[in-house]
């Protein structure tokens, strides 16, 4: 991706949802070492990046990661992925990467789809604040 800074990770989220908005919030506040970029799904590179790797947003639709070289990963892969950057306690959660996705991926499918009647939903995606600015791409 040409607008993506080199050596930045994208994450793309679903701008409308309240758990992904808090989740991003809480990602900036632990990446100390500024490893990651935002993007929402719903954002034109958000939607690049769907096209370019033929993403059915239908059955992946919450957060992916997208890293230069190694392409786009999916649901609970993600988030560990992402969880393996941050400050400690975070990164522990990493741990869990060595559980097969089948069964990660059924936790995070479970929690994605109530996530909009657990946590509700926008009526339009996130807009960053003045200092956050810098952290998303569009």
């Amino acid at each position: 991706m040409k607008n993506l800074p080199k050596h930045k990770k994208l994450i793309l989220f679903d701008g409308v949802c309240n758990l992904c908005n808090a989740s991003v919030l809480y990602v900036i506040k632990r990446d100390k070492s500024n490893v990651f970029v935002f993007a929402s799904l719903q954002s034109s590179i958000g939607k690049q990046l769907i096209e370019k790797y033929d993403i059915n947003s239908s059955l992946t639709d919450s957060i992916l990661l997208y890293e230069s070289g190694q392409g786009i990963s999916y649901k609970s892969t993600a988030a560990l992925k992402i969880t393996s950057k941050l400050t400690f306690p975070t990164n522990l959660l990493s741990v869990f990467l060595i559980i097969p996705s089948l069964f990660r991926d059924w936790v995070y499918d479970y929690i994605a789809k109530n996530r909009y009647k657990w946590y509700g939903k926008k009526d339009t995606c996130m807009i960053p604040t003045q200092e956050l600015k810098d952290k998303f791409l569009d």
